[in-house]
């Protein structure tokens, strides 16, 4: 029976155990050029020191135009590369698997950073056009929403190019899994769902059609990525809405897709793509459900990582061992105590199969030992 510190083998590359940290936005980029500063690499690798499997990195933007903020991560230049391989460096020299989610905002792009309002900027302070599937704008408080065009066939394809080109500078930079975000209202999610996708051509419409444009992301990175480091997509099971919307069926109608193009594991969160789109209900593992559901109910051998509430060792072990997820992915409670995994293994008792560093050793385990 696997559990939370049974190491996980994805094509060549294995995790040292299930605790996945979550990727979280930062915006933390000091000069708006999307390079990797002192605080990504402090972020990351204290996370990797801490324990952790694997080591997400936020959004990371395949294309300008495609950040959340201007302080964003990006990826979408060669110059990005050695400051991102000095995360990658320092995470792996401490066990850990370094990962970066690619991603593009869509219509959620060219707004100020959470705890500055996020409100949209404005042509003054640099905000820029945003795309969508639809010309239809985030719905912001307050603020008008920076113009927002409707892709057309020459972005599609410059898209898909973005994220392919973004897989390569990545496996330079010496990360070993990559995972496409489609999840929590940016651009694929945008594609993806019939609330923001009203396109007639043959990008919406039907399933086929919303779902191509993610489908293409996923096949071109993977066309690129090693074969032996696994591909991994992010997706919102459900945008928690009644009216027509993506659903936890299509998700489960897409894993099986996206597993046939060779994608490893669905890292399964939820909701995002309009204001108020809240989960019926909150809790401790609240959409461990729907990872589960996709995991049993895929026709292929789908693997899932499980978001959402994860914050007690028990809790991320009970999810393994019962087969609800084969990763914990971990967001806030990985804010809150970067060595979380550290104390899992303590509280469960699993000391044994993960060590802390030699210079932290002795506020570990058992005290007597340390030299």
């Amino acid at each position: 029976m696997a559990d939370l510190f049974t190491p996980l083998a994805l094509r060549d590359t294995v995790l040292r155990n299930r605790v996945m940290v979550s990727p979280m936005c930062q915006y933390s980029c000091e000069d708006r050029d999307g390079q990797a500063t002192a605080w990504h690499r402090t972020h990351l690798g204290s996370r990797a020191v801490g324990g952790a499997g694997l080591v997400m990195a936020e959004a990371t933007a395949v294309e300008a135009r495609g950040r959340i903020t201007p302080e964003d991560l990006g990826i979408w230049d060669d110059a990005h590369v050695d400051p991102l391989r000095r995360v990658t460096e320092f995470v792996r020299e401490h066990g850990a698997v370094p990962g970066i989610q690619l991603a593009h905002a869509g219509r959620k792009a060219s707004k100020t950073r959470p705890w500055e309002g996020s409100r949209p900027l404005s042509e003054d302070e640099g905000g820029w056009e945003v795309l969508a599937p639809s010309a239809s704008p985030w719905a912001y408080d307050e603020g008008e929403a920076p113009p927002t065009r409707a892709i057309d066939e020459a972005d599609v394809e410059t898209v898909i190019e973005s994220f392919r080109a973004a897989a390569e500078r990545a496996d330079d930079a010496g990360f070993e899994v990559a995972e496409v975000h489609a999840a929590h209202g940016y651009l694929l999610h945008e594609f993806l769902s019939p609330v923001t996708n009203d396109r007639d051509d043959d990008y919406g419409g039907d399933f086929d059609g919303r779902t191509r444009l993610t489908r293409e992301v996923a096949a071109a990175v993977r066309e690129v990525w090693p074969e032996g480091k696994p591909v991994f997509v992010r997706i919102s099971a459900t945008d928690w809405l009644r009216r027509d919307s993506w659903t936890l069926d299509d998700s489960i109608r897409l894993a099986d897709r996206l597993a046939d193009l060779g994608v490893d594991l669905i890292d399964v969160s939820g909701g995002g793509i309009v204001p108020g789109s809240y989960p019926p209900e909150t809790g401790p593992g609240y959409q461990e459900t729907y990872a589960h559901e996709i995991r049993e109910e895929t026709e292929r051998d789908v693997r899932v990582g499980a978001v959402g509430g994860i914050t007690t060792p028990e809790q991320a072990d009970a999810l393994v061992r019962n087969d609800r997820g084969d990763l914990a992915v971990v967001g806030r409670e990985h804010l809150r105590d970067p060595y979380f995994a550290l104390h899992a293994a303590d509280a469960l008792d699993a000391t044994e199969r993960l060590d802390p560093p030699v210079q932290y050793r002795r506020a570990f385990w058992d005290p007597d030992d340390a030299e």
